[in-house]
């Protein structure tokens, strides 16, 4: 690995968990085309783009008029109910203590991105141990890959199947963690190189990716 490697991050149940404010978020919005959804309904959607997911939770809604709702409503109901998931700062600082860049590649718009990171003080002004370097929104599966490999990623880590089909398309290293509706088998079959359980086992597995090879016994 190079002495100074870049390490990409999804966001949703990756750095984040956010089920709870998509769900509430997702619920408003249809509501108010008089249909009800359960947050159940939402959990194996997360990460998807919105689109996708409002299509698969209400097929007879107005898509459109069910997608602007959403993001004008996500400010306010998603955002707040957004909290890190154990280990992303210590996995963000690992990261910077190897002297590398942290990349947050999502299918969330970039702006909401942002938004998200900031109000979960991984984005700050000047760099810090466990704040974010750069951020790129709205792409999602293999189209992330580009965007991974003009950075120069050496390792994505994600918890959905296309994150690792994102990861090999860019020739990086693909890191499943099991913190969202994806199991370990499922990210496996996809072609993941390590499943880890969630962020706090990243330090490690990091480490020893990036220690140097023993030199020879004298």
């Amino acid at each position: 690995m190079n002495a100074s490697p870049v390490v990409g991050f999804d966001l949703d149940m990756t750095l984040v968990d956010s089920a709870a404010g998509i769900a509430a978020t997702a619920r408003a919005a249809l509501a108010e085309q008089g249909i009800t959804i359960r947050p159940e309904q939402v959990w194996p959607l997360n990460g998807l783009p919105l689109e996708r997911t409002m299509a698969a939770l209400a097929p007879g809604a107005d898509l459109e008029l069910a997608v602007r709702r959403y993001r004008e409503l996500y400010d306010d109901l998603g955002i707040p109910l957004t909290v890190p998931l154990p280990g992303a700062a210590g996995a963000i600082a690992a990261v910077h203590a190897a002297g590398g860049t942290v990349l947050v590649v999502s299918a969330k718009r970039g702006p909401a991105v942002h938004r998200v990171l900031s109000r979960t003080g991984m984005l700050r002004a000047g760099r810090d141990g466990g704040a974010v370097d750069e951020v790129a929104g709205d792409l999602f599966g293999p189209a992330k890959g580009p965007r991974l490999r003009a950075s120069g990623a050496e390792v994505y880590v994600g918890d959905h199947p296309q994150d690792v089909e994102a990861a090999h398309v860019a020739g990086a290293l693909a890191v499943g963690v099991l913190t969202g509706a994806h199991s370990a088998a499922d990210l496996r079959k996809a072609g993941a190189d390590a499943v880890l359980d969630g962020l706090r086992s990243f330090p490690s597995w990091f480490g020893a990716r990036n220690s140097p090879a023993p030199g020879p016994e004298t």
